[in-house]
């Protein structure tokens, strides 16, 4: 049985390149608490359960729900577990043992191995996008961007979870771990996605030691621009900065710049060469 307990979820930091690293640790301390504690989520088509019965262990049996929602079991046949939880389906089993008289007063245990009935699925700008089991039914955004493996350096923090019935809600993880608010922390349920899309950017080019495309960070400013992009090489100079922006009707158009401008997405800085 997959599962973790709440003590066990890890609340990562979302901090620049530091987020993907937090979120494949704390990957790794939802695996290692797997198996620990049984599901209360009703079982499902697909789902892979063992099955056993104490002091009868000819009886132990491995299986999956079927398209029908049942499962065979010795003896008794066709068992319909299909919308039970595993305690309800335990019982009914031992129900069907006792009242065919194969055994008397029988202890059924059963556990779920492979959820495949649940499952949620994960897009856009993280390590390994898929689908992925709700083995733990209070399995929380954090928890399954973290079994993605992390959101990647041009991944945004703020990820949209998109339920089955198509509605849509934001939720800002710097946000939120910088607050110390969980609330936005969302359990998911089965059919939600999680989508991480593309962080906005902006791109420096001209003078500057590492010309490219970078994340834009918030009010991010000219300055910080040049900073992340290596600094001004010495041929080049502060004076004569400019910035070209798409304009609301998308035409590109060029601005001076100082050091302490704002950036917006899209932003093109270009540092001139030193006349001097």
């Amino acid at each position: 049985m997959m599962m973790h307990s709440r003590s066990q979820r890890a609340v990562v930091a979302f901090d620049g390149p530091r987020l993907i690293a937090a979120l494949v640790c704390a990957a790794t301390l939802v695996l290692s608490g797997i198996a620990q504690g049984e599901s209360r989520e009703p079982l499902g088509e697909g789902d892979s359960v063992r099955i056993s019965v104490f002091q009868n262990p000819d009886l132990t049996t491995e299986t999956r729900v079927s398209e029908r929602g049942t499962i065979t079991f010795p003896m008794v046949g066709e068992v319909k577990v299909s919308g039970l939880s595993p305690v309800e389906a335990e019982a009914r089993i031992a129900k069907a043992l006792s009242e065919g008289k194969f055994v008397v007063k029988p202890q059924v245990n059963l556990n779920v191995t492979k959820v495949r009935s649940r499952q949620v699925t994960v897009l856009g700008q993280v390590a390994r996008p898929g689908k992925y089991a709700l083995d733990d039914p209070t399995a929380t955004v954090t928890d399954i961007i973290a079994l993605a493996g992390g959101i990647t350096q041009t991944g945004d923090e703020t990820v949209t979870v998109v339920s089955r019935d198509g509605k849509s809600r934001p939720v800002d993880l710097k946000k939120m771990v910088s607050s110390g608010d969980l609330t936005p922390n969302v359990q998911l349920v089965n059919g939600d996605t999680v989508y991480v899309q593309t962080a906005p950017v902006f791109y420096i080019y001209g003078e500057v030691q590492r010309a490219g495309a970078y994340k834009l960070e918030p009010v991010m400013t000219v300055m910080q621009a040049i900073a992340v992009g290596g600094g001004i090489t010495p041929r080049g100079t502060e004076r004569g900065l400019r910035i070209r922006r798409k304009a609301p009707d998308g035409h590109l158009q060029t601005l001076e710049a100082s050091l302490t401008d704002s950036l917006v997405p899209g932003d093109v800085v270009y540092v001139r060469e030193s006349l001097f």
